[in-house]
């Protein structure tokens, strides 16, 4: 009877365990990727001079994204932006009207899912919409590899690093990476076997060991979502000549990581960077 009244608990705290464990294998993606599927409108109605544009996936997605005219003196460079994980490219905006203001054009995208865009997001689904966005730039807009640069925001930063390891760009800015998605859930779930149960892994740490192009890493010291000492790693497993930006007292939603001085300051002195300028 006693050994009975043992097993039967056991059994229960088993179960109870799997079923978490079955959820959260299923429903994972949820916790990762929160889209704002609402199609944001024409382009031109939120930033004056942008166009819509049409990317196209190997897979057969069309997706929507922005192209934006640079408002400043012409540098005749274009940065790809690689959001993050939440809202969709009307919370980007203000990023790409500063960069325009710089003299940058710029190429606002949304991943599947994200922004009225078809389909479910995922690792392999974002690295598709990344590739077909650098399609896009050089295929239909003319523009030449090496006067591209991508800037990853956050999980958008692993999204541009896989990119960058493919089809190389001028310059790679990451704001707020982390080293990989495993070591930034663990931080936030670190009861849970993360590493045994995450689908998706973006391993940025490891990718960007194999890119050498200048590169800037920009992050808050008070980043709460991605750790400053993982940035601050991705930087140090940086195959090309990094400069690093830290925003003292910034967390990783703060306006000034969004559209802020020192970030938009760190995009000018990577196209410094690469137009040779002291």
């Amino acid at each position: 009877m006693r050994a009975s009244s043992l097993v039967r608990p056991a059994l229960i705290v088993v179960l109870v365990v799997v079923v978490l464990v079955s959820a959260l294998w299923l429903l994972q993606r949820r916790l990762v990727f929160l889209p704002d599927t609402a199609h944001p409108g024409p382009a031109a109605q939120t930033i004056p001079g942008a166009r819509d544009v049409t990317l196209h996936t190997a897979d057969g997605l069309a997706l929507n994204a922005w192209l934006v005219p640079p408002t400043g003196a012409d540098r005749e460079l274009t940065v790809l932006v690689a959001p993050g994980n939440a809202g969709n490219r009307a919370g980007r905006a203000t990023i790409a009207q500063s960069l325009a203001a710089r003299g940058f054009t710029v190429l606002l995208m949304d991943y599947r899912g994200y922004g009225g865009n078809p389909g479910s997001p995922s690792e392999a689904g974002l690295a598709l919409d990344a590739r077909a966005a650098y399609r896009h730039l050089v295929d239909v807009e003319n523009k030449r590899p090496d006067r591209l640069i991508y800037f990853g925001e956050s999980l958008g930063g692993a999204v541009v690093t896989g990119l960058a390891a493919e089809h190389p760009p001028a310059g790679l800015l990451l704001r707020s990476p982390f080293t990989d998605l495993a070591a930034t859930a663990a931080e936030h779930y670190p009861f849970l076997p993360v590493r045994l149960l995450l689908r998706d892994r973006f391993p940025v740490a490891e990718q960007i060991a194999g890119v050498v192009v200048p590169t800037a890493v920009v992050y808050g010291t008070e980043d709460s979502v991605v750790p400053a000492e993982q940035s601050l790693a991705v930087a140090k497993a940086a195959g090309g000549a990094v400069e690093i930006t830290p925003v003292e007292g910034a967390d990783h939603n703060d306006a000034v990581l969004f559209e802020g001085g020192e970030l938009m300051a760190a995009v000018d002195r990577l196209a410094d960077r690469i137009e040779g300028e002291p």
